[in-house]
């Protein structure tokens, strides 16, 4: 399975990010924003809403003068063994937890692996409850606002193994059960413009996801909404798009 050579390119904000950091471990002491400015050559503005971005998810930090040094969460992100496992999990759920809050809407982390579509973290609350799964996801890519986004990440050879040994069954009058209509769906998809399941998948939930990959797993970012909150969907689905720089990043930070 190969992914789309599309879907590997990082955001552009997170390979900034991560240039920002970069220059920041350097400096033990503390650099400037302005040092900053200067050894990363973004705009200060640009700068600016990184370093947010980085103060509020733990990685950089300011000190006395207000120059930015190393934060806690990336001295756990860098350990080693089972504390960085542990580490990262934190970091991604803690992120998801602010995302929901944020969007007011359950939200999911999913990869491709092994042939799979697998959850591999969300956040919820009684307020913004996850998805019944009422059908294994496994075998409901092809109905999901998840499933569909990874399915997008992959090569066609890689989405028709996958439909040969998953097949397209309607889950509700909604689905889409004809595989050349489906293809054309996933191949016309922007790769910048949230997927979304309209009661595809389950009738009385609306769901949108945005591609998230790091490394060689196709990913994905979600979110779920009751259909009583469908006016919510399209606003809450660029809120979605807009943070997800903030999960790539520790996704990104914590390698393969």
């Amino acid at each position: 399975m190969a992914l789309k050579p599309e879907s590997t390119a990082p955001f552009h904000s997170v390979r900034h990010a991560l240039r920002v950091l970069e220059v920041v471990s350097h400096h033990t002491d503390g650099v400037t924003d302005a040092g900053l400015a200067r050894e990363t050559g973004l705009p200060p503005v640009h700068l600016a809403q990184l370093l947010r971005m980085l103060r509020r998810e733990g990685y950089v930090e300011q000190i006395g003068d207000g120059a930015y040094v190393s934060g806690p969460a990336l001295a756990l992100l860098g350990s080693s063994g089972t504390g960085r496992r542990t580490a990262v999990e934190h970091q991604l759920q803690k992120s998801l937890a602010a995302l929901r809050d944020s969007v007011g809407a359950a939200v999911y982390l999913s990869r491709y692996i092994d042939g799979e579509v697998r959850i591999t973290q969300y956040a919820d609350s009684p307020r913004t409850p996850k998805v019944n799964e009422w059908v294994d996801f496994r075998s409901a890519a092809h109905a999901m606002a998840i499933g569909k986004c990874l399915l997008t990440q992959l090569d066609h050879d890689g989405r028709r193994d996958h439909f040969s040994r998953h097949k397209t069954v309607r889950l509700t009058s909604r689905t889409t059960t004809n595989e050349k209509v489906l293809f054309r769906k996933l191949e016309a998809q922007p790769a910048t413009v949230p997927v979304l399941d309209l009661q595809e998948y389950a009738v009385g939930t609306v769901c949108a996801a945005v591609p998230i990959t790091a490394g060689r797993a196709a990913g994905s970012l979600a979110l779920s909404l009751p259909l009583e909150h469908a006016h919510r969907l399209r606003q809450a689905a660029s809120t979605l798009n807009r943070e997800a720089a903030r999960v790539l990043l520790s996704l990104t930070i914590q390698g393969p």
